[in-house]
Formats: C-alpha cells, sequence, structure tokens
C-alpha cells in the first residue's frame, strides 16, 4: 500500500465526514474528483489507483488533468475550478501527514487558478519552471514570442542579446494556450501582464513569486525556512532535464549559458540523487513478475 490510500482514505472519514461534517452532496463530489483524477493518472502512469504515491501526483499531472476536464469531457470553468477546489483541500491536509512531499504539494496548491491574476501567476510559473528563461527574459517575452503551433516554443532574447527558443511541453502549450485566449490582446503586448496590460518588472514577479510560496507555507512549515527565488525555478528546470538523462552541453544551450562550464554545479547534485535511486532498486535475488490484485483505493471510493 503506497501513501496516498490511507491518506486519501483519512480525508474521506476524517476530514470531511468527522470535522468538517461535510453534506452527502459534498462527499459525493469529492469522491468522483478523485475517482476521475485517480483513473487519469492510470492512464498517464500505467500504475493502479492503490499503486500511486503523491510523487505521481505532481503539477504537470495535474494541470494535465485539469486541461482535460475542459478539452475531452467538456466541463465548465466552473466545474473544473470545483474540482481543483477538492485537490487542494486533499493537498492541504496531506501536507501534515506527509512532510517528505512538502515541496511537491507546494506546487500543486499554489497558485490557485480560481482568478483571472492567479491564472496568469499559473501560467507564468508553468513557463518559468519549464525553460528556466530567466526573469529578464520572462519580462520581456511578448504574444508574438509564444508559438503553440507546430513545434511548440517560445523565443526569447537572451543575455549577451542572445537570441534563442526553448521548446514547450505539452503541458505547458495547453496552460499558455488557456492564458492567451483569456489575456487577448496584440502580438506586440506582454505575454505576462498587470491587469492594465502593462508587461511585469522583475519586483512584480519576486512578490507574486514570495506570495504563493508564502500561501503554501502555511500548510507546508518546511518552505518557511527555505528561500524560493526566481532562480529556484531556473535551477529546478535544469535538474529535471539532468534528470531525464540530457546531456551537460545540451542543458548549458537550453538555458543561455556562456558555457558548459556553468552547467557542472547541476552534475554534483544529480550524484546523489543517481545514489538513493541506486538504493532502492530490485535486489538480484527478487522473485520476478507482479501481482495485480484488485484495487482497493477505487474500491473505498465507491463505496462513500
Amino acid at each position: 500500500m503506497t501513501i496516498i490510500t490511507p491518506v486519501l482514505q483519512s480525508f474521506f472519514t476524517q476530514r470531511l465526514m468527522t470535522q468538517q461534517r461535510a453534506s452527502a452532496h459534498t462527499t459525493a463530489s469529492y469522491r468522483d474528483t478523485f475517482k476521475l483524477l485517480l483513473s487519469y493518472a492510470h492512464q498517464r502512469t500505467g500504475k493502479l489507483p492503490g499503486q500511486l504515491d503523491f510523487a505521481d501526483l505532481d503539477a504537470t499531472l495535474i494541470s494535465s488533468f485539469l486541461t482535460h476536464l475542459e478539452t475531452s469531457r467538456g466541463n465548465s470553468i466552473t466545474t473544473r475550478n470545483t474540482r481543483l477546489a477538492a485537490i487542494h483541500s486533499l493537498f492541504s491536509y496531506a501536507a501534515l501527514h506527509v512532510p517528505e512531499h512538502a515541496a511537491l504539494i507546494a506546487q500543486v496548491a499554489a497558485p490557485a487558478t480560481t482568478t483571472w491574476h492567479g491564472r496568469r501567476d499559473h501560467a507564468l510559473l508553468t513557463v518559468a519552471t519549464q525553460t528556466g528563461l530567466r526573469v529578464s527574459e520572462l519580462t520581456s517575452l511578448t504574444i508574438a514570442d509564444a508559438h503553440l503551433s507546430t513545434g511548440p516554443h517560445v523565443y526569447c532574447h537572451g543575455k549577451g542579446r542572445k537570441e534563442r527558443c526553448t521548446p514547450l511541453t505539452a503541458t505547458t502549450v495547453a496552460v499558455l494556450a488557456s492564458w492567451l485566449t483569456e489575456r487577448g490582446g496584440q502580438d506586440a503586448d506582454p505575454l505576462f501582464c498587470t491587469r492594465r496590460g502593462s508587461p511585469l518588472g522583475r519586483d512584480a514577479i519576486e512578490r507574486l513569486l514570495a506570495k504563493h510560496v508564502a500561501t503554501a507555507a502555511r500548510t507546508c512549515p518546511s518552505l518557511q525556512a527555505k528561500t524560493v527565488s526566481p532562480h529556484t525555478l531556473r535551477h529546478s528546470a535544469a535538474m529535471a532535464l539532468l534528470h531525464s538523462g540530457v546531456d551537460v552541453t545540451v542543458i548549458a544551450l537550453w538555458l543561455g549559458h556562456e558555457s558548459p562550464a556553468s552547467t557542472r554545479v547541476y552534475l554534483h547534485a544529480d550524484m546523489a540523487i543517481k545514489e538513493r535511486a541506486l538504493a532502492r532498486t530490485t535486489p538480484p535475488d527478487t522473485q520476478p513478475g507482479r501481482y495485480n490484485a484488485p484495487d482497493s483505493l477505487l474500491a473505498f471510493l465507491n463505496s462513500l
């Protein structure tokens, strides 16, 4: 049994039913949300719901799930936000019970996408984390710089007046497409702007990031001792590429470094990750094969 099963069961029996005395309608709505989410996660990861861990339900998967609700299931914005509220509630509860997943939970729990500013911040942070763009590069992006059709990418003027294109994942494309539909504007307008349409500055991005980190820290106390800056997002993008097996010289090009030597620092961090992965490998004398038992987590949700 992985960690998500007891936490989700406790969330329903203790948090919703006992502490909050949620109505049958609310309980059913939450139940349906997590049945949909677990089924979607199964399709994406190949794991049965009872085999899923919180590491499987990261911000990328949740964002993709929300897009799936709108595009594939035809859900309205209101329904999507209701599903998102249920997910936020679970993750806020989980942060108190599985502190080892605090960083991952924080990414899912903030920012909320129920407001215009929240949706803008979500799009901005999604792009920043996936592309690893510098703050100066983010603030200079225009609508025309976001190419979302064939070969999706963002085009930017980097440090030292160097120009480069950074590919976008399907999840980032979906988030940006939704944001651009709401944002409107002309090609020369800033991609990420204030409510009045003016470009965001470095200070504004630092403030919005600090705000969302502070929000997440209320339910993830470990974040209170961490310094999360825009450069942290750039570092996260580099580590994600390194974990995927991308060569350090390619990462240097991706980040717009003058030399691969600037990227060597990530190799040292990756050694610890490789050692932890080695410690979790299956011993050589383990019996091969997998036992496929009935999924108890879906059975629990169906019983609510």
